[in-house]
């Protein structure tokens, strides 16, 4: 094929902003135009959700899968619908219009902060054909509808309101997406995920897309991460200790939050979860190294100084310690670094050092006090072992 009297100039560059850009590459925004890509929409609506409650101090969020839409409802402190300072225009009207126009207040307790995080309402709007959006807020109930992004009118009162909140119902856009259906099991999988990482949060999911076979679930778990390595232990041995170890510390170096829960059983493989910012990292990261490094290091310096480990053990590796190991490490960043496109790698070498410092000193403190179970412990990592597959929670059920 002959290039000959191909131009390139600036004549041929197509700009697109705003709408446009969100609609004509769907992809790069929700990952896919299948099930994958409305299923990253209804998760950053609940995320959305998930956060106001936070920032509230309370409320609950409830998923509805419908024939025609999905409907998330929040018992957060609703949207603000006044002017907003920047335009003029209705503040909500921005948020879902504007981009970055959202910026959350809810500190490290943000789910999924990244630097393009505050578009996401405006990118499921852009990506919805049709959307509704109740606020409930000051006593009163606001309703605006949007069709493939744009406005059919500004913000009207719709009557008084009980509570407060902010109620999304949105469908994908059939003229976008292959699918317009999004997984029940996927959605039960993250919110399961976000109660277990936020006790107290209650979160619901009903499917009543086929007539006469609804389906519902609940979640709400007081114990945190306590309760996640709990139910991560079903199917696995005998824990040698009674208690989860748990710890949560704030670092100032890391501007965020550590988390953990561990516990070792007689299991011979290993079953881990990490987070930042309750968004799973599935491809590990620092806080994950810190975390290793932060318990080899206290079970070799109380190993060798109980002789429990000879003169000629080695000390213990950060591969080493997970025979029998379930653990849950979670951290809430203001400003997390993730590595590559698909962020499920955080970075940070600060994270690292945070999270190896807590865990070593929590550890440390928590062996001298339970001398026969360290004792145990140390027994079991000592071992040898060749890691297996990591347990997966999608296989796990939960009865609440």
């Amino acid at each position: 094929m002959s290039h000959e009297g191909v131009r390139y100039d600036g004549s041929r560059i197509e700009v697109l902003e705003g709408l446009a850009a969100v609609r004509k590459r769907p992809g790069m925004w929700v990952g896919s135009t299948g099930e994958r890509g409305v299923r990253h929409m209804v998760f950053a609506v609940v995320d959305r959700a998930v956060n106001d409650v936070l920032a509230a101090g309370s409320g609950s969020v409830d998923v509805t899968l419908r024939p025609d839409g999905v409907r998330v409802v929040d018992g957060g402190s609703g949207i603000p619908v006044e002017a907003a300072g920047h335009s003029g225009e209705p503040t909500l009207e921005a948020v879902l219009s504007r981009w970055g126009a959202e910026k959350y207040v809810g500190g490290r307790h943000v789910v999924d902060a990244t630097p393009f995080f505050n578009n996401w309402l405006f990118v499921v709007n852009a990506l919805s054909s049709r959307l509704t959006v109740e606020v409930r807020r000051g006593g009163e109930r606001w309703v605006q509808e949007y069709a493939r992004g744009v406005a059919a009118g500004p913000p009207v009162t719709a009557g008084p309101a009980t509570g407060t909140g902010t109620t999304f119902f949105f469908r994908p856009d059939d003229e976008i997406f292959a699918t317009t259906e999004c997984s029940y099991e996927a959605l039960e999988q993250r919110l399961r995920e976000l109660a277990l990482l936020n006790p107290g949060l209650e979160l619901s999911l009903t499917d009543e897309r086929t007539p006469g076979e609804s389906r519902a679930c609940r979640f709400r778990f007081p114990g945190g991460t306590r309760d996640f390595v709990a139910l991560l232990e079903r199917g696995a041995g005998s824990p040698v200790h009674a208690d989860v170890v748990h710890v949560e510390r704030e670092d100032p170096r890391m501007a965020g939050i550590v988390e953990v829960a561990l516990r070792w059983s007689d299991a011979d493989d290993e079953r881990m979860r990490s987070f930042a910012n309750s968004r799973a990292t599935t491809e590990g990261g620092t806080h994950v190294a810190g975390f290793r490094a932060g318990l080899a290091a206290a079970l070799t310096s109380y190993g060798r100084s109980r002789g429990l480990l000879t003169a000629d053990d080695p000390d213990f590796g950060p591969g080493q310690i997970g025979r029998g190991l379930t653990s849950v490490v979670a951290v809430r960043l203001d400003t997390p670094e993730f590595e590559g496109a698909t962020r499920g790698r955080l970075g940070g070498g600060e994270v690292r050092e945070g999270v190896e410092e807590i865990v070593r000193e929590h550890l440390s403190a928590w062996l001298v006090e339970h001398p026969e179970e360290a004792a145990a412990v140390i027994g079991i990592c000592r071992l040898p072992w060749n890691p297996q597959d990591e347990f997966d929670l999608h296989s796990s059920t939960v009865t609440n």
